[in-house]
Order: structure tokens, then sequence, then C-alpha cells
């Protein structure tokens, strides 16, 4: 069995859904600066484009705009990482969505979209292409979790979230046991409070960090080159929490 990815960081291949803007945007930016050629994704049409002329990727990227909870968007993903990279070496499961609210209070349809968004769309999307990995004779597949999966805190309600993102956590473990046969590893980032759109009160949780300060998405872009590059690491959920988890 081969380690994988099978070519070098420099041509790698690479799709990132949820690129229209923070972990995800970065993540595609830091897979270019390396050389990379990366397919980016999201939902805005208008959101991605501008995130597409951000990159300034000098050909090396193409924007299919679409949600991941379409099937129709994962067949677009597969077709796109064929015809404008020529196959796939990495997967970025950046898509998602976070929303704290109390569990007496949260509805099934809440619940339901969580799911729906975090676990069925990151499946659906693996799904469709995981086989192109398996022509390239291997690659790297990186979900994002979050440490707030094995850390609750009093006073951040966030059940059906976690529902979602402890799913996560959990495919990536199986992935990693049954892609193995192919070469393939699959690991998860699980950062704290990361300052992007989504949390635009990021600096209010400093004082969760014994680093004194939140993450950026540079912290999670390195975690994610990292594990995409890291040729005997599999199954592992990296936390990037500033000691988060292990220093309260």
């Amino acid at each position: 069995m081969s380690s994988s990815p099978v070519r070098s960081s420099s041509a790698l291949r690479v799709v990132v859904t949820g690129s229209s803007s923070g972990i995800g945007l970065d993540a595609a930016r830091r897979f270019l600066r390396a050389g990379a050629s990366v397919v980016i994704t999201g939902s805005d049409p208008d959101k991605l484009a501008r995130a597409e002329r951000s990159l300034e990727g000098g050909g090396r990227v193409h924007a299919v705009a679409g949600d991941v909870t379409e099937p129709t968007t994962a067949r677009r993903l597969a077709d796109a990482a064929r015809s404008h990279l020529g196959g796939l070496d990495v997967l970025v499961n950046s898509s998602g969505i976070f929303a704290p609210k109390p569990f007496l209070e949260t509805s099934i349809e809440e619940l339901d979209r969580l799911l729906d968004v975090n676990v069925r769309g990151t499946y659906r999307i693996t799904q469709a292409l995981v086989p192109l990995m398996i022509e390239a004779g291997g690659g790297a597949i990186i979900n994002l979790g979050t440490v707030l999966v094995s850390q609750g805190k009093v006073g951040v309600p966030v059940s059906a979230a976690m529902a979602s993102k402890g799913a996560v956590h959990a495919l990536t473990v199986a992935w990693a046991a049954e892609l193995a046969q192919h070469s393939i590893r699959v690991n998860t980032v699980a950062p704290s409070i990361i300052r992007t759109p989504l949390i635009p009160d990021a600096d209010a949780m400093i004082d969760w960090h014994p680093l004194g300060r939140v993450g950026e998405v540079e912290d999670t872009s390195e975690a994610i080159y990292y594990l995409a590059t890291a040729p005997f690491v599999s199954g592992t959920v990296l936390e990037v929490d500033g000691g988060f988890a292990h220093g309260r």
C-alpha cells in the first residue's frame, strides 16, 4: 500500500467546500500558495464569485456554485474535479452551519437542518468524490469539526450543533478505517473559536483560550494543509484550540 497523497504538494488537486468565506476560503488560499489547483464551492453564487476573484489563483481556481445538501452539487463537483483538475487528491469538507440554541427551545426541524448540512452534505460530497481519489491511487480527506464535541461549556447551548459535528467526528474514524485500503487518509480539524463571519463576537471569548487569543483562519489552514500532506496520519481529530480543551 502506497502513502497518500501520491502527488507532490505543489501539484495537489483540491476541492474545498464552504469556501466562499472564513475557514474554507483561507484553506483554498493556503493550497494555492503551495502551488495546488483548487475547486471552490458555496451556495451563494455572487459571494463565491467574489471569493474566486480574491484568490488570484492564476488560472488554478475554478468555482462551482451549489448547496451541499443538493445531490446535483456533489455530481457537479466531481465533474469539475475531473475536467478542471484532471482528478482529485484532497477534499476539504469545510461547508457547515452552526446555530447555538438552548436544547429545550430547539425544534426537530432546526436539528434536521443542522444534520442535513453538516452530516448529509459532508456524506454526500465525500461519497461522490472518493472514486476520483481511488482512481488517483490515494488521497486525503479533511473534515471540519469542533473541540466543543468533547468539551462542553456551561452557558454555551449547542446540543443540536454538536449532534451534527459529533457525527462528522465519527465519520472521520469510520472512513479512515474503511478507505485505508485505497490509501485514502481521513482526519478532522477541530477548532475552538475562530475569527470568521460566522462568529462576529469572537473576541468576547478570548478568555476561553490559555494562549490568550482566539484563533485566526490561518491557524486552521495550516492544520488542514498539514493533514493533507502528512502521509502517516489518519483517523485523527486534531484540536486547533489555543489550549481550550486541556488548559481550562
